[in-house]
Protein backbone atom coordinates (compact mmCIF):
# COMPACT_ATOMS: atom_id res chain seq x y z
CA UNK A 1 0.00 0.00 0.00
CA UNK A 2 1.26 3.45 -0.87
CA UNK A 3 2.03 5.74 2.08
CA UNK A 4 1.11 9.40 2.17
CA UNK A 5 3.90 11.98 2.06
CA UNK A 6 3.11 15.55 3.10
CA UNK A 7 5.08 18.02 0.97
CA UNK A 8 7.50 20.27 2.79
CA UNK A 9 7.65 24.03 2.32
CA UNK A 10 9.03 25.05 -1.09
CA UNK A 11 12.75 25.81 -1.11
CA UNK A 12 14.11 29.31 -1.33
CA UNK A 13 16.03 30.35 -4.38
CA UNK A 14 19.64 29.10 -4.37
CA UNK A 15 19.54 27.44 -0.92
CA UNK A 16 16.99 24.69 -0.32
CA UNK A 17 15.23 24.01 2.96
CA UNK A 18 17.67 21.17 3.68
CA UNK A 19 20.70 23.39 3.10
CA UNK A 20 21.55 22.28 -0.43
CA UNK A 21 22.76 25.04 -2.75
CA UNK A 22 21.62 25.16 -6.33
CA UNK A 23 21.87 27.41 -9.32
CA UNK A 24 18.58 28.75 -10.80
CA UNK A 25 16.86 26.13 -12.95
CA UNK A 26 18.37 23.14 -11.13
CA UNK A 27 15.83 20.66 -9.74
CA UNK A 28 15.24 21.14 -6.02
CA UNK A 29 15.03 18.02 -3.82
CA UNK A 30 11.39 17.08 -3.35
CA UNK A 31 9.27 14.12 -2.26
CA UNK A 32 10.67 11.85 -4.99
CA UNK A 33 14.22 12.66 -3.84
CA UNK A 34 13.37 11.80 -0.26
CA UNK A 35 11.64 8.57 -1.26
CA UNK A 36 14.69 7.45 -3.22
CA UNK A 37 17.00 8.47 -0.35
CA UNK A 38 14.95 6.23 1.97
CA UNK A 39 15.43 3.31 -0.44
CA UNK A 40 19.16 4.03 -0.61
CA UNK A 41 19.41 4.04 3.17
CA UNK A 42 17.75 0.62 3.31
CA UNK A 43 20.57 -0.77 1.16
CA UNK A 44 22.82 -0.44 4.22
CA UNK A 45 26.46 0.53 4.20
CA UNK A 46 27.83 1.53 0.81
CA UNK A 47 31.43 1.54 2.02
CA UNK A 48 33.80 0.89 -0.87
CA UNK A 49 31.05 0.59 -3.49
CA UNK A 50 31.04 2.45 -6.79
CA UNK A 51 27.77 4.39 -7.17
CA UNK A 52 26.45 6.28 -10.17
CA UNK A 53 23.78 8.98 -9.78
CA UNK A 54 22.15 9.61 -13.18
CA UNK A 55 20.48 13.00 -13.46
CA UNK A 56 22.03 14.22 -10.23
CA UNK A 57 20.46 17.70 -10.20
CA UNK A 58 21.58 19.42 -7.00
CA UNK A 59 23.63 16.34 -6.05
CA UNK A 60 21.42 15.57 -3.04
CA UNK A 61 21.47 11.80 -3.59
CA UNK A 62 25.11 11.75 -4.67
CA UNK A 63 26.17 13.52 -1.48
CA UNK A 64 24.02 11.18 0.61
CA UNK A 65 25.56 8.12 -1.07
CA UNK A 66 29.01 9.51 -0.33
CA UNK A 67 27.92 10.00 3.29
CA UNK A 68 27.06 6.28 3.36
CA UNK A 69 30.61 5.47 2.26
CA UNK A 70 30.32 5.12 -1.52
CA UNK A 71 32.68 6.28 -4.24
CA UNK A 72 30.24 8.42 -6.21
CA UNK A 73 30.05 9.54 -9.81
CA UNK A 74 27.29 12.09 -10.44
CA UNK A 75 26.08 12.57 -14.02
CA UNK A 76 23.85 15.24 -15.56
CA UNK A 77 23.29 16.88 -18.95
CA UNK A 78 23.01 20.29 -17.29
CA UNK A 79 26.11 22.38 -16.62
CA UNK A 80 24.30 24.15 -13.80
CA UNK A 81 23.41 20.84 -12.18
CA UNK A 82 27.01 19.65 -12.38
CA UNK A 83 28.27 22.84 -10.74
CA UNK A 84 25.54 22.69 -8.09
CA UNK A 85 26.41 19.10 -7.21
CA UNK A 86 30.12 19.93 -7.01
CA UNK A 87 29.47 22.85 -4.69
CA UNK A 88 27.16 20.79 -2.47
CA UNK A 89 29.74 18.02 -2.24
CA UNK A 90 32.39 20.59 -1.29
CA UNK A 91 30.11 22.14 1.32
CA UNK A 92 29.32 18.70 2.77
CA UNK A 93 33.02 17.71 2.61
CA UNK A 94 32.10 14.58 0.67
CA UNK A 95 34.17 13.56 -2.35
CA UNK A 96 32.16 12.98 -5.52
CA UNK A 97 33.05 13.12 -9.21
CA UNK A 98 30.46 15.23 -11.03
CA UNK A 99 30.40 14.95 -14.83
CA UNK A 100 28.37 16.53 -17.59
CA UNK A 101 27.27 13.97 -20.16
CA UNK A 102 25.09 10.96 -20.93
CA UNK A 103 25.08 7.32 -19.88
CA UNK A 104 26.80 6.37 -23.14
CA UNK A 105 29.84 8.37 -22.04
CA UNK A 106 30.39 5.84 -19.25
CA UNK A 107 30.01 2.71 -21.38
CA UNK A 108 33.38 1.34 -20.21
CA UNK A 109 32.54 1.72 -16.50
CA UNK A 110 30.73 -0.67 -14.16
CA UNK A 111 28.98 0.29 -10.95
CA UNK A 112 27.77 -1.57 -7.88
CA UNK A 113 24.72 0.66 -7.54
CA UNK A 114 22.98 3.09 -9.87
CA UNK A 115 20.57 5.77 -8.67
CA UNK A 116 18.24 7.84 -10.80
CA UNK A 117 15.46 10.36 -10.33
CA UNK A 118 14.93 11.09 -14.03
CA UNK A 119 12.44 13.41 -15.76
CA UNK A 120 9.15 11.48 -15.83
CA UNK A 121 6.19 13.86 -16.02
CA UNK A 122 3.94 13.36 -19.07
CA UNK A 123 3.74 16.58 -21.07
CA UNK A 124 1.63 17.83 -23.99
CA UNK A 125 4.75 18.34 -26.10
CA UNK A 126 6.31 15.22 -27.72
CA UNK A 127 9.84 16.63 -27.60
CA UNK A 128 11.18 17.40 -24.11
CA UNK A 129 12.59 20.89 -23.61
CA UNK A 130 16.24 21.36 -24.48
CA UNK A 131 16.84 23.91 -21.76
CA UNK A 132 15.21 25.56 -18.77
CA UNK A 133 13.90 24.19 -15.49
CA UNK A 134 11.23 22.01 -17.18
CA UNK A 135 14.00 19.84 -18.63
CA UNK A 136 14.24 18.32 -15.14
CA UNK A 137 10.67 16.96 -15.20
CA UNK A 138 9.01 17.05 -18.65
CA UNK A 139 9.52 13.73 -20.46
CA UNK A 140 7.32 13.59 -23.56
CA UNK A 141 3.66 12.65 -23.98
CA UNK A 142 3.97 9.35 -22.10
CA UNK A 143 6.58 10.53 -19.60
CA UNK A 144 9.06 7.91 -20.79
CA UNK A 145 11.52 9.83 -22.96
CA UNK A 146 14.30 9.30 -20.41
CA UNK A 147 12.85 6.30 -18.58
CA UNK A 148 12.98 4.06 -21.66
CA UNK A 149 16.61 5.03 -22.33
CA UNK A 150 17.44 4.42 -18.69
CA UNK A 151 15.83 0.97 -18.67
CA UNK A 152 17.63 0.05 -21.89
CA UNK A 153 21.10 1.42 -21.08
CA UNK A 154 21.60 1.41 -17.32
CA UNK A 155 21.69 -2.41 -16.87
CA UNK A 156 24.85 -2.59 -19.01
CA UNK A 157 26.58 -0.26 -16.52
CA UNK A 158 25.92 -2.59 -13.57
CA UNK A 159 28.63 -4.87 -12.29
CA UNK A 160 28.02 -8.38 -10.92
CA UNK A 161 25.26 -8.30 -8.29
CA UNK A 162 24.70 -4.61 -9.15
CA UNK A 163 21.54 -2.82 -8.05
CA UNK A 164 19.52 -0.13 -9.82
CA UNK A 165 17.25 2.17 -7.80
CA UNK A 166 15.01 4.66 -9.59
CA UNK A 167 11.95 6.70 -8.75
CA UNK A 168 9.17 7.88 -11.02
CA UNK A 169 5.45 8.56 -11.17
CA UNK A 170 2.98 5.75 -11.72
CA UNK A 171 1.55 8.00 -14.45
CA UNK A 172 4.60 7.05 -16.52
CA UNK A 173 3.90 3.32 -16.47
CA UNK A 174 5.21 1.21 -13.60
CA UNK A 175 4.61 -2.09 -15.38
CA UNK A 176 6.48 -0.96 -18.49
CA UNK A 177 9.52 -0.12 -16.38
CA UNK A 178 9.44 -3.51 -14.68
CA UNK A 179 9.03 -5.32 -18.01
CA UNK A 180 11.91 -3.46 -19.69
CA UNK A 181 14.26 -4.15 -16.79
CA UNK A 182 13.28 -7.83 -16.71
CA UNK A 183 13.89 -8.01 -20.47
CA UNK A 184 17.36 -6.56 -19.82
CA UNK A 185 18.14 -9.48 -17.52
CA UNK A 186 17.42 -7.89 -14.13
CA UNK A 187 15.10 -8.94 -11.33
CA UNK A 188 12.85 -5.93 -10.82
CA UNK A 189 10.18 -5.01 -8.27
CA UNK A 190 8.44 -2.03 -6.73
CA UNK A 191 10.37 -1.42 -3.52
CA UNK A 192 8.29 1.47 -2.20
CA UNK A 193 5.24 3.57 -3.03
CA UNK A 194 3.99 6.93 -1.80
CA UNK A 195 1.03 9.19 -2.49
CA UNK A 196 1.56 12.93 -2.72
CA UNK A 197 -0.81 15.80 -3.57
CA UNK A 198 -0.48 17.16 -7.08
CA UNK A 199 2.28 19.73 -7.35
CA UNK A 200 2.09 22.86 -9.50
CA UNK A 201 3.19 21.09 -12.69
CA UNK A 202 0.49 18.41 -12.54
CA UNK A 203 -2.13 20.91 -11.42
CA UNK A 204 -1.37 23.01 -14.49
CA UNK A 205 -2.12 20.08 -16.84
CA UNK A 206 -4.83 18.11 -15.02
CA UNK A 207 -7.33 18.47 -17.85
CA UNK A 208 -4.82 17.31 -20.44
CA UNK A 209 -3.86 14.30 -18.28
CA UNK A 210 -7.52 13.37 -17.99
CA UNK A 211 -7.93 13.64 -21.75
CA UNK A 212 -5.01 11.19 -22.07
CA UNK A 213 -6.78 8.84 -19.60
CA UNK A 214 -3.81 9.10 -17.26
CA UNK A 215 -5.97 10.59 -14.50
CA UNK A 216 -9.49 9.82 -13.39
CA UNK A 217 -12.07 12.57 -12.86
CA UNK A 218 -11.65 12.48 -9.07
CA UNK A 219 -7.88 11.91 -8.81
CA UNK A 220 -6.09 14.45 -6.63
CA UNK A 221 -3.00 12.46 -5.61
CA UNK A 222 0.03 11.26 -7.52
CA UNK A 223 1.60 7.88 -6.80
CA UNK A 224 5.40 7.72 -6.76
CA UNK A 225 7.15 4.36 -7.06
CA UNK A 226 10.69 3.29 -6.30
CA UNK A 227 11.88 0.51 -8.58
CA UNK A 228 14.64 -1.80 -7.37
CA UNK A 229 16.32 -4.04 -9.92
CA UNK A 230 19.34 -6.30 -9.51
CA UNK A 231 21.37 -8.72 -11.53
CA UNK A 232 20.21 -12.29 -11.15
Amino acid sequence: MARLITPQAPPERHVAADGLWRLPGVYAPQEDTRLLADALRREGSLSGLDVLDIGTGSGALAVYAAHLGARVTALDVSRRAVWSSRINAWRARRPITALRGAMEDLADRRFDLILSNPPYVPAPHPAPPGRGAARAWDAGVDGRHVLDRLCASAPALLGPHGVLLMVHSALSGTERTLEMLEDAGLRAKVADRALIPFGPVLRSRVEWLREQHLLGPDDTMEELVVIRAERA
